[in-house]
């Protein structure tokens, strides 16, 4: 695809409903579209010399150029079982990606008994035309009859394991709470799919020892904050989305407990928010914001206000959610590029020290936002 600069969008400056008043400043930028006819994307990853790698929820893979270029689909990707929510999701070049071309991707997985949530790893040819040496490398148990909640985020530890997201696939709520599956469930595993050793339940009978933190309804972002703890953010029911700083062994309560309800009205299980032994939310939102996509920016390429920010898609409402934290705790948030009128995907931080955004769209976009 061409790429295109659009005109200029102002970003206005809302307080969301959980903000609090504190002076923040709006910050000037451009949305510049880098690349569009992007269908419903998912995953973003930087792969150097201002390359990209973005996946398309139907089933493709795809570079885009620096210049904005966007290549053909690449070939060698598993069978994938692109229904409902499930599809080519998250991808994560490795941290040592000028080495060893490695890409990290997930997927909904077609199997026995439906689909599950699957990660594979994969070399990326010379010529930047396929995936080679393909190895499945996770693939979530049990696999079920669902076409929602797959989770499906990739973080990368600094010890090279790999972080993964797993959603309770809707039908299976219950499951969250048990550790003899891998539904709601965030996982580590090695690079070559064995079970972090230090995982805290892998020394417990009848436990997946994959298993990092249990307790997850769908979680649609993760990312590593500077100090390399792990944080996530997942969508709750009707409200009750969820941002958590998620640590091993620690159960973030759904479904026991949930600030959201039902569809259509009506209390989950007991109706309560709080319960011994179950972690709370750093954050939550009622109403849902439906958050997607989760990035720390650790750069001042947008000046100070914005530095040490968190950054969240909302799909529901169609803008990028800033986050500023003091103290482990969000004290204030902003509402950024509703302008665009957007479902908002997926954000990252580029080697740049610049924000890139995936829109979630049949005509989706990737959007660079540059300071003015």
């Amino acid at each position: 695809m061409i790429r295109r600069r659009p005109r200029l969008f102002s970003l206005v400056l809302a307080a969301a409903a959980a903000a609090v008043a504190g002076g923040a400043i709006a910050q000037d930028v451009t949305p510049d579209v880098l690349a569009r006819g992007l269908q419903n994307p998912w995953g973003l990853t930087f792969i150097g010399e201002g390359r990209m790698v973005v996946t398309e929820r139907p089933g493709r893979m795809r570079v885009i150029e620096a210049d904005g270029g966007v290549g053909a689909p690449l070939k060698g990707l598993p069978e994938i079982d692109a229904v409902g929510q499930g599809g080519l999701l998250d991808v994560v070049a490795d941290r040592d990606f000028a080495r060893n071309r490695t890409l990290h991707f997930c997927y909904s997985e077609p199997g026995p008994g439906g689909n599950s949530t699957a990660m594979a790893s994969a070399r990326l040819s010379d010529d930047r035309s396929a995936l080679e040496n393909l190895r499945v490398v996770f693939s979530q148990k049990p696999k079920v009859g669902s076409r929602l909640h797959f989770g499906c985020r990739i973080v990368q530890a600094g010890d090279g394991s790999l972080f993964l997201t797993l959603g309770d696939r809707y039908t299976r709520m219950q499951d969250a709470q048990t550790l003899d599956n891998h539904h709601g469930k965030v996982v580590r595993v090695l690079a070559d799919g064995k079970a972090h050793p230090d995982n805290p339940f892998s020394q417990r009978a009848g436990a997946m020892a994959e298993i990092w933190s249990l307790g997850h309804r769908n979680v649609q972002g993760a990312t590593l904050a500077p100090d390399g703890t792990l944080w996530t953010i997942e969508h709750g029911p009707q409200g009750g989305d969820e941002l958590n700083r998620t640590e091993a062994g620690k159960n973030y309560g759904w479904p026991v407990i949930t600030y959201g309800e039902n569809y259509g009205g009506g209390r989950i299980g007991e109706g309560i928010t709080s319960r011994a032994g179950l972690e709370q939310p750093v954050q939550h939102w009622v109403p849902s914001i439906a958050p997607a996509g989760l990035s720390f920016l650790g750069s001042d390429r947008y000046g100070a206000a914005w530095k040490g920010s968190l950054f969240t898609g909302s799909l529901k409402f169609r803008h990028l959610v800033r986050m500023r934290l003091e103290g482990g705790k969000v004290v204030e948030q902003e509402r950024l590029l509703a302008d665009l009128g957007q479902r908002i995907r997926d954000v990252r931080e580029g080697p740049d020290g610049l924000l890139y955004v995936l829109t979630d769209d049949r005509d989706g976009q990737l959007v660079r936002l540059t300071p003015r």
